[in-house]
């Protein structure tokens, strides 16, 4: 069986509204492994963002455990074993191109090239001839694009995309899709995208359904 790159023990998120308790993720437990191709499919509002900050290791459970056996430890994540594509606009508009793509490569620290490395995340999603652009010269599929090299630039185990194409046409959103899948297929790394668009969860092998910070798990997934 491929290794279990999370693991959630109970898992939950829970905020403080006056004197009550409100659930944004219920109490879940869960593993993603290598290789993992998860559609996380809800309406908005439901708490998939929730669950991907916490798996991201953005956001803390207030109870439960959350591990990452197969990536590290808490505050060592990001950039380099997690990607995340965020749902709202994220590119810094006084980088280039290349430069937002290359921000992560530098934070890692460790990494030789990363302009050349950036570069071929750009050409992974068909980019490259705008790497010197800025952001505000881009069409919004374009910026999803761009966010999508960043996110995979590193190399990460583990891609986390928050509705990356919920602000996109249909025919966009598909060939934003088209470059996450063509470079993860090269890849044991794992990919969870949370979406309300079916037609996306069913390019996924697996769909965890969530509603009212409530996660439903396939049967053959549940963890005890």
């Amino acid at each position: 069986m491929a290794e279990i790159l999370v693991e959630g023990a109970k898992v939950a998120r829970r905020f403080q509204q006056g004197d009550v308790d409100v659930y944004a993720l219920r109490p879940v437990s869960f593993v993603i492994r290598a290789g993992d191709r998860i559609a996380l499919l809800g309406r908005s509002g439901s708490g998939k963002s929730t669950l991907l900050h916490l798996v991201a290791d953005l956001d803390l459970p207030t109870s439960g455990q959350l591990t990452w056996p197969g990536l590290g430890r808490h505050g060592t994540l990001r950039p380099k074993h997690i990607g995340i594509v965020f749902q709202a606009p994220s590119l810094i508009p006084t980088l280039s191109v290349v430069e937002n793509v290359e921000l992560p490569l530098r934070l890692a620290g460790d990494i030789p090239s990363p302009r050349s490395e950036a570069m071929k995340a750009l050409g992974a999603v068909g980019l490259g001839s705008i790497a010197d652009n800025l952001p505000d010269e881009l069409s919004g599929g374009q910026a999803e694009r761009v966010a999508l090299a960043r996110a995979i630039a590193p190399k990460p185990r583990l891609i986390l995309a928050d509705e990356p194409t919920g602000q996109l046409d249909h025919p966009t959103a598909g060939r934003a899709m088209d470059a996450l899948l063509k470079w993860v297929a090269g890849t044991d790394a794992a990919i969870v995208v949370a979406t309300h668009d079916s037609s996306i969860a069913e390019r996924m092998n697996s769909t965890w359904l969530m509603e009212h910070g409530q996660l439903q798990l396939p049967a053959i997934m549940e963890v005890a």
